[in-house]
């Protein structure tokens, strides 16, 4: 039997967290850090840091629906972003840090705009959800060195993490 697989393309702040929350789970193929939603073609990281390029930091993910469900990508994502920061996401600030789910399909919209409407709903924020839905676009992958982050540089990715403030919000609102 064919394995069929979809993609799914989520902007939560830093490329190098959102990674390894995808990374782990059988049914996901691949989890690539990248740059979507701007006007720059085959933007590099100093465009895209720069804010010039209108590009998000994105991660990619190839995935194999009949194993893993894209309302359980859509579950694990919202759990890692703070969806009612429109500035950025937490010590990273910026247009290419902001949040927003990349749909590639209607149904991929469809389900986006009803767990963000349930999460709007669930009361677990004070403030509004600001996370955007848009269609998906060019996808660029990230420069090597920014692929695999956390494996790659482990030491770092953790401090990173820790000085971020991410931690801390997930363990807030989500444990």
């Amino acid at each position: 039997m064919t394995k069929q697989f979809e993609l799914a393309t989520f902007a939560g702040g830093c490329f190098w967290c959102m990674v390894k929350p995808f990374d782990q789970w059988d049914g996901i193929e691949k989890v690539v850090s990248g740059y979507s939603g701007g006007h720059v073609e085959n933007p590099t990281y100093k465009d895209v840091k720069s804010g010039t390029s209108g590009h998000f930091e994105v991660v990619q993910i190839t995935f194999e629906p009949s194993v893993f469900s894209y309302e359980k990508l859509l579950e694990i994502y919202w759990q890692q972003i703070d969806p009612t920061d429109a500035g950025g996401q937490f010590h990273d600030r910026g247009d290419s840090y902001r949040t927003a789910i990349f749909y590639h399909n209607e149904k991929q919209k469809k389900l986006a705009e009803e767990s963000k409407q349930a999460l709007a709903e669930s009361g677990k924020f004070k403030k509004p959800i600001v996370t955007e839905i848009l269609p998906a676009m060019t996808f660029y992958p990230a420069e090597d060195y920014h692929q695999d982050f956390y494996k790659k540089s482990p030491e770092e990715y953790k401090e990173d993490r820790q000085k971020s403030g991410r931690d801390e919000f997930i363990k807030t609102h989500w444990e």
